[in-house]
């Protein structure tokens, strides 16, 4: 009752013991029986009403259902558990009678971290005035467009069309995640003519209609509608509604969520699964993508071991204020999955001796992430009727996210991105003792041949994921696709979607492929001129990830997901991938620095950027500093390396600010002494010598982040360097030097098996749904937030992230 701490039976007689701390707080919560069901013709009660509004919590819109419990406080006091409860404590001295009510008052009114991260109302209709909507231009093109029989003049279809409010123009909208909606003739057009605002033909009434901007992507108000209208010869006066709005299509589809049936395994009947590492997880509002992966990592012994295992020791190591510490919540999360004390049936709703925590509600941020995020609250609570309570990460889930831009919100995020950010964390948090994301690091081999002169340079660098292209000019069933694709142009809706079937193996080849460098600054020959760079595993990891490149870019960089089949195997062989290093006779580039950079006051000793790659960057909306920036730190590698540089560093504090080139004439290069100790002791916990470390931190002005990227894309520099740094002589560092280590990381033999995948169901990583399946006891076992059941047909051929493990000899 000093901390505020809040501990379950089994551990607040260690904090007893350890703090001396005696007066503890006792809530009992007993689950209120629910009434019965309104929907009931029986009940007395008229049935509930469907949605009519896009809102959670408002008139209209869909009910926040809420828990009710009935609560007893009681203040017990250690060692010897004496209850003290309200009455005993009116008899008490009013001194101990007002500190002790005073602190149950504030505990009992604080707010819970589910509290927190709950939403009571949000309303998805609220629309602002478009920008361009006062002063909208309109072409005096003499079009004018009856009162029906629309048709979009591209493909035909006679639903879903939006009339251009600058041209006149009629064309269809955009294609939905289930292959329905249109052929995004509308979108393609604004992409060509920049006309901003259009019209949806057929919610046009008195009232109002449906408008949305493109360049602002979202739904508007046009307060000049009416004139807007006339121009092109109709009265808004006269009009009646004939189509769904874009609130009744997005209602209509948060309800019907059955639609993604492969993946989950709707079609069948699925037998629930309770017991050790089958503990389900709630959703806590587009939180399945954490969910996923975090039940996938726990299957890993690494993970087990580390924080699972030694729990007890985690927990009476930790500080004072154990939520912010990021062992306790991991191992705290751990134990929960893989216990199974928490893997129990749910109990009857009318049960009301059965108690449980309140049900979490979905939250959304903007009128496009409502969408996902009633899905996600709509798949939460169907799959928990019948199955389990599961566990809540919400205190793990805000400890993880803290100060991310992402990843601290409510809005849906990329499974494999949120991967990447957790082991980044593993890696700052294992300073000493066993680091369990090394089972799952390895080393690149990228062997880059000048084409001019044959020699060769060999790099090497750190990663943790494979990241796979999906050639779809590959696609086997290319006549099927050319069929559907043609039947979609004639504005057949009818249609049935078709998907793209990729052989892996042709993945696989397009990641082996050498790669052409077209502007390759080559020391041989002192100039630019063409190479091809061939990636090669130098070491194979305990445990691979495999991530399918779904999520890709438009030539119109507008993001999309590739809708593929592929047929991921479930033993996998990488040998004939292994890097072999230099061949004999083989002459490499010689170790000459570029030409360098010159500006008008300061010589900047540095590579060459590739203009056109800062040029693409540019265009995209990116900083120029951050542009270049990215080219420098990913050594003129090309455009997708950069991208995934800065999409990895848009929230360094330093992202916009200008490139600092080691060498340069006119900046402060950090000393020894100025050198962040913090900072070198995260290196070091990597695997590298303090010498590495300070020399990558010297480089990159002390900048932690900037210092990891550097020091792994300078392996071979690390390996060569003179040691001649903290009071050490070089003839010292000579005689006593030994070759420095590297990275530290595991090496096997490159034969695999699958044993987790990870699927996404929707349009883009921001927004859809996650599930995973992980291979127990030669069963495959669907997560499905908390829903844990036997997996009758895992779709092995729609994953997203793939997870295999080293085979035993």
């Amino acid at each position: 009752m000093n901390s505020f701490l809040g501990f379950g039976s089994q551990y607040v007689d260690r904090h007893h013991a350890r703090a001396g701390q005696r007066a503890y707080l006792h809530i009992t919560r007993t689950r209120k029986a629910k009434k019965e069901d309104d929907s009931n013709s029986g009940s007395g009660h008229p049935p509930k009403k469907k949605p009519t509004r896009l809102a959670i919590g408002i008139e209209g819109g869909f009910d926040v259902e809420q828990e009710h419990y009935e609560e007893e406080y009681k203040v017990v006091i250690f060692p010897d558990k004496q209850e003290v409860t309200t009455e005993d404590l009116g008899a008490m001295p009013d001194v101990v009678k007002e500190r002790v009510s005073l602190s149950m008052a504030g505990i009992i009114a604080a707010d819970s971290v589910s509290h927190t991260l709950q939403v009571q109302q949000w309303d998805g209709e609220v629309r602002q005035e478009s920008r361009y909507a006062a002063d909208l231009k309109q072409l005096d093109n003499g079009v004018k467009i009856p009162p029906s029989g629309w048709r979009c003049e591209v493909c035909g279809l006679q639903e879903n069309l939006w009339m251009n409010l600058t041209d006149g123009k009629v064309l269809c909208g955009r294609k939905y995640f289930d292959g329905s909606g249109g052929n995004n003739h509308a979108l393609l057009y604004f992409q060509e003519t920049g006309y901003p605002l259009a019209v949806k033909l057929g919610t046009i009434t008195p009232d109002g209609a449906d408008v949305y901007s493109y360049d602002e992507d979202d739904m508007v108000l046009d307060s000049k509608l009416p004139e807007h209208l006339s121009h092109f010869g109709i009265d808004m006066m006269t009009m009646e509604k004939t189509e769904r709005t874009m609130t009744e299509l997005e209602i209509a589809v948060n309800q019907r969520v059955g639609e993604w049936e492969v993946i989950q395994e709707s079609g069948t009947t699925l037998r629930p699964l309770f017991g050790p590492g089958l503990t389900g997880m709630k959703n806590l509002g587009n939180s399945c993508y954490l969910n996923s992966v975090m039940q996938v990592l726990f299957t890993v012994p690494d993970f087990q071991s580390k924080y699972v295992s030694n729990i007890d020791k985690i927990i009476d190591g930790a500080p004072s204020d154990p939520t912010q510490d990021f062992k306790t919540q991991v191992a705290k999360l751990g134990y929960g999955l893989l216990s199974g004390k928490y893997s129990k049936p749910a109990p009857d709703p009318g049960d009301e001796n059965s108690a449980a925590e309140s049900k979490v509600r979905g939250e959304g941020g903007g009128g496009g992430a409502v969408c996902c995020c009633l899905f996600d609250h709509a798949f939460s609570n169907i799959f928990s009727q019948d199955y389990q309570i599961g566990i809540a990460p919400r205190m793990f889930k805000a400890l993880v996210g803290r100060g991310h831009p992402e990843f601290s919100t409510n809005r849906q995020q990329d499974a494999q991105e949120f991967l990447l950010h957790f082991i980044n964390m593993v890696e700052r948090n294992c300073r000493s003792g066993p680091n369990p994301s090394e089972a799952f690091r390895f080393l690149v081999e990228e062997r880059i041949v000048c084409q001019q002169s044959q020699k060769a340079k060999y790099t090497q660098r750190v990663d943790y994921i494979i990241q796979l292209p999906v050639p779809m000019d590959q696609a086997i069933n290319k006549d099927e696709l050319q069929e559907a694709e043609r039947q979609r142009e004639n504005g057949d809706s009818t249609a049935t979607p078709v998907r793209a079937q990729i052989p892996f193996a042709v993945c696989m080849a397009a990641l082996s492929e050498p790669e052409l460098l077209t502007d390759f600054w080559s020391s041989a020959v002192q100039t630019k001129t063409t190479a091809t760079k061939t990636t090669r595993f130098a070491s194979f990891p305990d445990h691979l990830v495999i991530q399918i490149k779904k999520f890709t870019f438009g030539l119109d960089w507008v993001p999309k997901k590739l809708d593929v089949s592929i047929d991921v195997p479930d033993t996998l062989d990488l040998s004939a991938l292994r890097a072999s290093g230099q061949q004999p006779g083989e002459e490499l580039l010689p170790e000459v620095a570029p030409p360098p950079l010159m500006t008008p006051d300061v010589e900047v000793k540095a590579p060459v950027l590739d203009d056109s790659t800062v040029s693409q960057l540019c265009d995209m909306g990116f900083p120029l500093e951050a542009c270049r920036k990215a080219v420098y730190y990913t050594g003129n590698t090309g455009i997708d390396s950069a991208m995934n540089w800065v999409m990895g560093h848009m929230d360094d504090p330093d992202f916009s600010a200008p490139l600092v080139l080691p060498g340069c004439s006119g900046g402060t290069t950090p000393t020894m002494e100025n050198v962040s100790e913090e900072h070198l002791a995260t290196i070091v916990s990597m695997g590298f010598s303090r010498e590495q470390a300070t020399k990558a931190l010297r480089a990159t002005s002390n900048t932690l982040e900037r210092a990891v990227d550097w020091i792994f894309s300078h392996l071979d520099d690390l390996e060569s360097m003179e040691v001649s740094e903290g009071g050490r002589s070089a003839a010292d560092s000579e005689a006593a030097r030994e070759p420095p280590p590297g990275p530290c990381v595991r090496d096997g033999p490159g034969k695999y098996e699958l044993f987790a995948f990870i699927s996404h169901m929707g349009t883009s990583t921001m927004c859809g749904h996650y599930v995973c399946h992980i291979k127990k006891d030669q069963q495959w076992v669907i997560f499905n937030d908390q829903k844990v059941c036997a997996s009758e047909k895992p779709p092995k051929d729609l994953g997203y992230l793939y997870f295999y493990r080293r085979m035993s000899e």
